[in-house]
């Protein structure tokens, strides 16, 4: 475990190999799973302002389970990105091969919106876990089947999880942070 400022690093994240391969698992990620995904407290609202630009870009099942259930949903004191039928997230598309892509992601791509998509999406497979008492955030490894080629071309390209996450780890936590865990990590590697 690493302590990177007031973040703490599970090891896995240094040492495990991760890289996606969505010729492979064809984004299984954005409709596998019980619940959408997690949200932070501050992205509702950047979810209500940019929802009018992001809404072209979804499927009609989307803009109708979000219009049904709101652009998010509780999830016990969390929120979550809202789910079509308890299966794929409502901001989800397909492209041309089947593979799944972020309606968000599309529109700031295209320049419509200036924000890129909720951080869990893009730190994936890093998951945050906030403890309110202490102030502290842990970083954890999602280990799940689903990306297991994921994680067969991260060992065969020797991309570890905290490489493959950096502009993720740096839009979230900057650049001098992400320096400073890449030199915990080579000190122990």
């Amino acid at each position: 475990m690493y302590i990177i400022g007031s973040i703490l690093v599970s090891d896995d994240i240094t040492d495990e190999h991760f890289a996606c391969n969505l010729s492979a698992c064809k984004g299984a990620c954005c409709w596998e799973g019980d619940y959408g995904a997690p949200l932070e407290a501050d992205e509702l609202e950047i979810l209500d302002e940019i929802y009018p630009a992001v809404s072209p870009y979804l499927t009609e099942a989307g803009r109708a389970a979000i219009a049904e259930q709101g652009r998010y949903v509780r999830n016990g004191n969390s929120h979550d990105t809202t789910l079509v039928d308890g299966g794929a997230c409502a901001y989800m598309t397909l492209d041309a091969t089947g593979t799944a892509q972020c309606g968000i992601e599309q529109a700031y791509n295209d320049g419509r919106i200036d924000w890129k998509k909720p951080i869990s999406c893009h730190l994936y497979p890093i998951r945050v876990k906030k403890n309110p008492q202490t102030g502290f955030e842990a970083l954890n490894y999602d280990v799940w089947d689903i990306c297991s080629a994921a994680c067969s071309r991260g060992k065969r390209e020797k991309i570890r999880i905290y490489e493959f996450a950096k502009p993720a780890l740096i839009r979230k936590y900057g650049s001098e942070w992400y320096e400073e865990l890449v030199a915990a990590a080579e000190r122990e590697q």
